[in-house]
């Protein structure tokens, strides 16, 4: 079991499909592997059949009669060739019947998220007309159970795909252009996706984490995320909040009701509330916190976030005021 009592996918895999989408790629994929597998002990068997003819004639002295052995090879193999461009037609047959199934959206207006991809880490917008009901947040996707969410894709640097296998197939996010991909979480639960498409040096550690919950569950999560930050009362969080607005942290990140407006890095305003740091490289405990903004090259080499040498108190204010922005 995990926070909030989501119990988690055992594996991020198509083979454990949580959702109608990736129930029909899962179901793609094992009629390949069936036909793959029929394939194989059928090769396996007549190459068994032939060497064992060979060696009783071998036994018993015969020759092979060329003359008489052409046709039948040949016949052999114009049966080989036609069997399997029937079965590769039926393999395209199907991916495209399962493409087009997937294409459709079953819900007029659905929940939509904007997912942009940067390097190395996942800006999540949660589109709506009015000003007070759009947030952002970083690296993890809420929805609720049994309704379908479309995301709306971009790249803001080099290409980027995202992949949930447990609840759908992967989409590439180009720069330039705007994607779409449609998905639904039939079981409450905590299903990790990742960048499948290199996109330089940290691709690995490239994670998202898509939390599927109930409905009213969502809706209070939701309301959360749309409130500006908390003011600090406490000393040491007010401290803490003084060296982010004064210090380096302000050119990059955002945080919803102080003069932190910065879109580079991600927005912060509810940072407590995640469950991961560094898009999924590091849990979201203190420590975790304390080593990525002192040191980030040394935990993930080449991120866009520099090293910031801080004095330990100021540091210790800072981790403090970041904890509370739940």
């Amino acid at each position: 079991m995990l926070q909030g009592g989501l119990r988690g996918a055992l594996n991020q895999s198509v083979l454990e499909a949580s959702g109608p989408q990736a129930a029909k790629v899962e179901r793609l994929w094992w009629i390949a592997f069936t036909t793959a597998a029929i394939v194989y002990v059928l090769t396996m068997g007549a190459l068994w059949f032939a060497a064992r003819r060979a060696r009783r004639r071998e036994l018993r002295g015969e020759l092979l009669d060329e003359t008489a052995a052409e046709p039948r090879m040949t016949r052999a193999v114009t049966w080989g060739t036609a069997a399997t461009l029937v079965i590769l037609l039926l393999f395209l047959g199907a991916d495209l019947l399962v493409g087009r199934t997937l294409s459709p959206i079953p819900k007029k207006q659905p929940l939509t998220i904007e997912v942009t991809g940067h390097q190395w880490w996942w800006e999540v917008a949660y589109a709506d007309t009015s000003p007070h009901g759009r947030f952002t947040t970083a690296n993890e996707i809420h929805v609720p159970v049994g309704e379908p969410v479309l995301l709306v894709l971009e790249a803001q640097d080099v290409i980027h795909s995202i992949w949930v296998p447990n609840l759908a197939g992967k989409k590439d996010l180009i720069p330039g252009y705007t994607q779409s991909l449609w998905f639904q979480a039939d079981t409450a639960g905590l299903y990790r996706g990742q960048c499948a498409e290199f996109c330089g040096l940290q691709h690995a550690k490239m994670a998202l984490q898509v939390v599927a919950e109930p409905r009213t569950k969502y809706e209070e999560w939701a309301a959360g995320q749309q409130k500006p930050a908390q003011n600090a009362t406490d000393p040491v969080a007010s401290r803490g909040r003084e060296v982010f607005l004064t210090g380096t942290c302000v050119m990059c990140h955002a945080i919803e009701g102080t003069s932190a407006g910065s879109h580079v890095g991600p927005d912060l305003t509810h940072l407590a509330s995640r469950r991961t740091i560094a898009a999924g490289t590091l849990p979201n405990t203190r420590g975790a916190l304390a080593g990525w903004i002192v040191d980030p090259q040394r935990i993930k080499p080449g991120v866009h976030m520099p090293p910031n040498q801080l004095k330990p108190q100021d540091l210790d204010a800072l981790l403090t005021y970041l904890q509370t922005l739940k």
